[in-house]
């Protein structure tokens, strides 16, 4: 097999490109496709060295097992690494991660622990401390990307010289978020040997507790937020913020629409930390007075984000996409039918094409339409009825099996009306006369409730 076939000698050497097509005032922008790299991430260079560094000191064996904290990027990384090394892999990642990072990782024979993302380091179930205590009852190696001193080491050694090449040594400022702090912190080390007035700019999420860190000393409370693999609650061990010129405190929204506006005005699919660092990035540029070469990364994909920050829904419900206000239960539905949102069935369609349509979409009820109007509900108990009466099995009609008997709701009616119809186990079946609108749900509702305390 030739050196370049395995893929772990394709890490690192990403392409550096200029974004051409947002304001970035009197600067020039310019990304650093980390999504480039053999699992798609800008961690594919920590996991090789730590890795590396692992199995030169003797901490991990052939054939032994790796335990990891992760927000995902860092665990698909080494599952490469896993899989091309022979070694068994535990990540244990919080709750809140994206579903695609997820099943990308048990597709690849990971065994994934989650644990819960709503509670502080020094808590049992905090992700890090989870996977600490795990490595240590199995005795496996634990990565600890935010102590191993191997993490900062990859990108003083590979990523910051790169920079300085492909910038022909002219770069004035460098855009970075921490999560570990690996990436600021290598590459603060390397520019303050090569280049001492290159900016070190800290790109970090709302609710994090770095970037007033930077500029107080003082750790505050940490809030909470959407972004993915950037931000914390603690100072990491192994990060040195203390080159940090600049920080910038991004908004999930903020974020999220940079990410989305970058897709479509450059065409670059990026994921929810990018959009954190190509937001700030932005705000440097354009609060400079004189033209500056400044430096970020598209740390990983957005494929990754699809069902969250790319869907039009996922961010009505997080209140971070603003949609028409109409001061009645319109603004409760998340699913709108005139949309082309809500998944329907016909009164004629076989039970099979039902059944289907909720498989593929994963819900468990439709509405059944006849034109724009609601004339019932079917739902998985309705179906299993049906099945078990009639012999015709999924051939039978939709009309047959449906609830026939519903209570629709004018787009008039309070919220708070809505609740009786929740405690009986039913949707809201909102109408206009008689041309049907959508479905409210519990969820719904309570995510209305949520944007309006937020408002």
């Amino acid at each position: 097999m030739s050196r370049d076939a395995d893929p772990l000698n394709h890490i690192g050497n990403t392409p550096l490109i200029e974004l051409t097509r947002l304001d970035a005032g009197p600067c020039r922008l310019f990304v650093k496709l980390e999504n480039q790299n053999p699992s798609g991430s800008i961690k594919d260079r920590i996991a090789l060295s730590m890795i590396e560094a692992a199995e030169a000191d003797g901490r991990l064996k052939p054939g032994g097992q790796i335990v990891e904290a992760t927000a995902g990027n860092t665990g698909l990384a080494l599952a490469l690494l896993a899989i091309r090394r022979g070694y068994r892999l535990t990540l244990v990642i919080p709750d809140k991660m994206s579903r695609e990072k997820i099943a990308h990782l048990r597709a690849m024979g990971v065994e994934v622990v989650l644990t819960r993302s709503d509670v502080a380091k020094g808590h049992p179930e905090y992700y890090q401390d989870l996977a600490e205590r795990i490595a240590r009852e199995t005795g496996a190696f634990f990565a600890d990307q935010f102590n191993n001193p191997a993490n900062p080491a990859a990108h003083e050694t590979t990523t910051g010289p790169e920079i300085w090449e492909q910038t022909g040594g002219a770069v004035d400022a460098v855009v970075a978020g921490v999560g570990s702090g690996g990436t600021l912190t290598g590459l603060s080390r390397f520019f303050a040997r090569v280049s001492p007035t290159t900016d070190i700019v800290l790109a970090d999420p709302k609710g994090s507790i770095l970037a007033e860190y930077t500029r107080t000393g003082e750790v505050g409370t940490a809030g909470s937020w959407l972004v993915e693999g950037i931000g914390e609650d603690f100072i990491p061990p192994v990060s040195d913020l203390s080159r940090v010129k600049h920080a910038y405190t991004i908004t999930d929204g903020e974020s999220f629409a940079v990410a989305r506006q970058v897709l479509r005005d450059e065409g670059l699919l990026i994921g929810s930390s990018s959009g954190t660092l190509l937001a700030a990035a932005l705000r440097y540029c354009r609060e400079q007075t004189t033209p500056k070469r400044v430096v970020t990364f598209v740390c990983d994909s957005g494929n990754k984000y699809l069902s969250k920050m790319y869907n039009d829904f996922w961010m009505a419900d997080q209140g971070l996409l603003t949609r028409p206000r109409h001061g009645d239960l319109r603004d409760i539905i998340s699913r709108r039918h005139d949309e082309g949102a809500v998944v329907t069935v016909a009164p004629e369609d076989s039970l099979l094409v039902a059944y289907q349509r909720m498989k593929l979409h994963d819900v468990s009820q439709v509405p059944v339409l006849a034109g724009d109007q609601c004339v019932g509900m079917l739902d998985e108990s309705d179906v299993l009825i049906a099945l078990g009466e009639w012999s015709a099995g999924f051939d039978l009609p939709v009309r047959v099996a449906m609830t026939g008997n519903i209570e629709t709701v004018g787009i008039d009616t309070p919220p708070e009306r809505l609740l009786p119809l929740f405690d009986r186990g039913w949707v809201a079946i909102v109408v206009d006369g008689e041309r049907f609108l959508g479905l409210i749900t519990r969820i719904d509702l309570l995510n209305h409730l949520r944007r309006k305390v937020a408002a």
